[in-house]
């Protein structure tokens, strides 16, 4: 990007709008966090942000602030200049320019007569990519793209995903022992320590959609719920998948029967692909996928994992049950960290897809 007089300036209003879309992050699933701010002489005079899917974006709301505020002086009745006029919105992503659950952005932004408009990510779907760019140029409005451009990117990381992919972010995630075994040993609920489990329960509170397959469901009755971490009350539990070969569930599963059954899909018969590919039509664009060990081996076997979080507990055991099963093309990892967490080590790391990929045509 060429260096400009007013970057700097830029570059600090684009950091307010994200602190702006971080107030919504988990909340307005399946659209992405976004944030805007208003400025007017170097002057901040509204910010707003994307609450959840079905309300305002992000510029709507912080220009309704503004064009509220306007009415309700008393000095409004008289004739005077729209308090926008010469007014330059920040906003992290580029604005809509199609009819969706709301109107365009863009319509708004130039019927407000906003003069200039500053975006930091360029949308990833490329019916749409750019082409906010173009409408608002086309009417006189001064446009700029790509500031901060990959913190703002960062924001909807997995939300990009499914935008150009059709399938959500996959993160693989197992506790298990040394020697790579995750069935518990004799008298022994659990492999990993206490404070490794409260750390998968925040990366439960972190996706939208946790799976696990039909063998870890008939034998361990999982519930899939966030506990013992705080969130907000308003915090969504994330969907519930179970992807089965066959449809031998039992009808008691907590999964059926419990508060949330309603936040529970299954899906019988089908490929894990066209299992993704289903959730990211309905718009869930993170999933965790927390086993059994078939489930995992599935996963890797066909490229579908993008993250890994495994949580090694130091305890060589034996077992029948590895962490990933069935053969595999080696899934080179990158971006590795070691974390320690309590007596275990967490190992976070993004699967090299394009490597896995030439590895197994070799």
């Amino acid at each position: 990007m060429k260096s400009r007089p007013d970057l700097k300036s830029d570059e600090h209003f684009m950091r307010l709008a994200i602190q702006e879309a971080v107030k919504a992050l988990g909340r307005t699933a399946p659209n992405p966090v976004v944030g805007a701010v208003i400025v007017k002489n170097k002057k901040v005079i509204s910010k707003g942000y994307h609450h959840a899917a079905g309300l305002p974006h992000a510029e709507i709301e912080a220009l309704l602030k503004v064009i509220l505020g306007f009415r309700l002086q008393p000095s409004a009745f008289s004739p005077q200049p729209c308090p926008l006029a010469g007014c330059t919105l920040y906003v992290t992503l580029e604005p809509c320019s199609s009819y969706g659950k709301t109107p365009p952005c863009t319509q708004a932004l130039l019927a407000a007569g906003i003069t200039r408009v500053v975006y930091g990510a360029t949308d990833p779907d490329k019916r749409h990519r750019g082409r906010a760019q173009r409408l608002l140029k086309k009417r006189g409005v001064a446009v700029t793209e790509g500031i901060l451009e990959e913190e703002c990117a960062a924001l909807n990381a997995h939300w990009n995903h499914r935008t150009t992919t059709g399938m959500p972010w996959v993160i693989a995630k197992a506790g298990l022992s040394l020697d790579g075994h995750i069935d518990s040993p004799p008298h022994r609920r659990w492999i990993s320590s206490a404070k490794s489990r409260k750390e998968a329960m925040r990366l439960r509170a972190s996706v939208e959609a946790i799976l696990v397959g039909g063998g870890t469901v008939r034998t361990d009755n999982p519930s899939l719920t966030i506990r013992d971490i705080r969130i907000a009350k308003d915090h969504p539990q994330p969907w519930r998948v179970l992807w089965s070969r066959s449809e031998k569930i039992p009808v008691k599963s907590k999964l059926l029967t419990d508060a949330h059954r309603d936040r529970t899909l299954v899906f019988n018969g089908m490929t894990l692909r066209k299992v993704l590919q289903e959730l990211g039509k309905r718009g869930i664009s993170s999933l965790l996928i927390e086993g059994g060990g078939h489930t995992l081996g599935e996963a890797f076997r066909r490229k579908l994992v993008d993250e890994v979080r495994f949580f090694i507990a130091p305890v060589i055991q034996g077992g029948n049950i590895p962490a990933v099963s069935a053969f595999i093309s080696p899934a080179h990892l990158t971006d590795v960290t070691h974390t320690k967490i309590g007596s275990d080590v967490m190992i976070s790391a993004r699967v090299d897809l394009c490597d896995s990929k030439r590895l197994s045509e070799n």
